[in-house]
């Protein structure tokens, strides 16, 4: 398995951990409290936080245990890179959007501050998994 696959199987399990800890936690909230009331920014900044250490740590792991010259990108490796952070942002320019909508509708900052978050989510799954399908199945450049 190629080092950049490796990668993208570490980003993509570690982000679906830490917004699964992000939900539990917000969801996990004192009955009778409104949702929108729920204290979420201690909750989202510590599991981005611990996303973002959890993921560099695994990062030099795998690139300690690599044999010698597998840390090398050739030009597949660089367009399967490319093609998973295109198509992964396209969920960052939704998530933008949506929070602007929710800003100019008069919503909750909860709730503009979980869209935005969901969007930064979907775009590191969806990029992750394109690049792991890319790795597997193979990949064709149009």
């Amino acid at each position: 398995m190629a080092v950049e696959e490796k990668r993208a199987w570490i980003m993509l399990l570690v982000t679906i951990a830490s917004y699964a800890t992000y939900l539990t936690v917000v969801l996990g909230r004192p009955a009778g409290l409104p949702l929108a009331q729920a204290p979420y920014v201690s909750a989202l900044l510590w599991t981005v936080g611990a996303a973002i250490v959890s993921s560099i740590v695994l990062h030099i792991t795998v690139a300690t245990f690599s044999p010698e010259g597998a840390n090398t990108k050739d030009q597949r490796d660089r367009e399967i890179h490319r093609f998973g952070e295109y198509i992964g942002q396209s969920f960052v320019v939704l998530g933008g959007v949506a929070g602007l909508v929710l800003a100019m509708a008069g919503f909750d900052r909860f709730w503009i501050a979980n869209a935005i978050y969901l969007a930064f989510v979907l775009s590191a799954i969806l990029g992750s998994t394109a690049k792991i399908v890319a790795y597997r199945l193979g990949f064709h450049p149009w």
